[in-house]
């Protein structure tokens, strides 16, 4: 297959502070989006073995929608398995122009040898706050980084410390996981009490507050928002992108999960599916979720990549009247799937 040669800038493009975000035309959905048909030309994103930072693979990408593009935070990683946060922008949400560098890099002691990883983004007053995962190659940390511009970004520390959850095995065993910490998706704006929600977590989905998006509290691991109850979800609930509001008040998580394996599963197979939400009852746990999938694992660099059996996302937007699901394909490449907006 004839692979098309990226095209690069040297020069980002010009955001600001009052860049408009969201389609003009925007309309809230109702629960659940979809269904969702894969690009028949995927994969849109892939390795550019020319370009250091992204040589290796191109996976997990935040999406948002400013000024009439859509715009990617795309993870990257080079020969050595180090990852980076790539850009990259589109006027027609298929065909991507990417920075020719990246825009966030390892810089600090938690992130040497494995890099930064798995941006998930929201936008508030003009201010982007991107959480993503620091790695040096002993711990994930869930980190948090503010831009005004999609390209320079200040970072701040790791936001958990002395953090223990139950971590679920292939065979199906159970066992306590320290300082072990990944994948916050934040709600764009406060609930009744006046505080910031962020659904976080890679075992089961968690919860924690904050009055300023910056500094966050973990509520305890007990009070969790959700654990799997499908068979396909039953090993392992991660957050997708940022909620997203529907016509009537709730919220929907487009979230990722993982499976132990059998009925007509492999053995740690992704999927991607939705969940309703009451933002000002989230302790109640979900209203609803699907009962199959959203995308599931199909196509062969789904089935063969760096990790198998493997869709993921953390990017979905509202462009044109339809909606563009960005997902990892293998841990390897980047796809999407889309959906009329009606």
């Amino acid at each position: 297959m004839l692979t098309k040669t990226p095209a690069y800038s040297s020069i980002p493009p010009v955001i600001t502070q009052g860049s408009r975000e969201n389609d003009s035309n925007y309309i809230s959905p109702s629960f659940p989006i979809g269904p969702f048909t894969k690009y028949s030309g995927n994969p849109l994103l892939v390795p550019n073995a020319e370009n250091d930072f992204e040589s290796a693979y191109i996976y997990n990408a935040a999406a948002l929608v400013l000024d009439d593009s859509i715009y990617l935070l795309y993870r990257a990683q080079n020969a050595a398995n180090v990852s980076f946060i790539g850009l990259a922008w589109s006027s027609d949400g298929f065909n991507f122009t990417r920075l020719d560098r990246p825009v966030l890099e390892p810089t600090e002691p938690w992130e040497a040898g494995g890099g930064v990883e798995d941006p998930r983004i929201v936008r508030v007053d003009g201010t982007f706050y991107m959480t993503y995962t620091a790695y040096d190659l002993h711990k994930p940390r869930l980190c948090l980084a503010t831009s005004t511009d999609l390209v320079n970004w200040k970072k701040y520390p790791p936001m958990f410390e002395s953090w223990a959850d139950v971590e679920i095995e292939l065979d199906g065993s159970h066992h306590i996981r320290r300082d072990h910490t990944k994948a916050g998706a934040v709600f764009p704006e406060k609930n009744a009490a006046g505080k910031y929600v962020m659904i976080w977590g890679d075992s089961v989905l968690q919860l924690a507050e904050s009055d300023d998006l910056v500094t966050w509290s973990p509520l305890p691991f007990n009070q969790h928002f959700a654990t799997g109850v499908h068979h396909w979800e039953n090993r392992l609930l991660e957050p997708g992108p940022a909620p997203i509001k529907t016509k009537d008040g709730k919220w929907i998580l487009v979230y990722n999960a993982a499976t132990t394996g059998g009925r007509g599963f492999a053995s740690n197979q992704y999927s991607i599916s939705q969940m309703l939400m009451d933002y000002e009852n989230l302790e109640a746990g979900p209203l609803a979720r699907l009962e199959k999938p959203s995308i599931l694992v199909g196509a062969r660099n789904e089935h063969l990549g760096q990790v198998n059996e493997v869709v993921f996302c953390e990017g979905m937007v509202q462009f044109k009247g339809r909606w563009f699901l960005y997902y990892g394909q293998g841990d390897s490449e980047l796809g999407v799937a889309v959906s009329d907006a009606c």
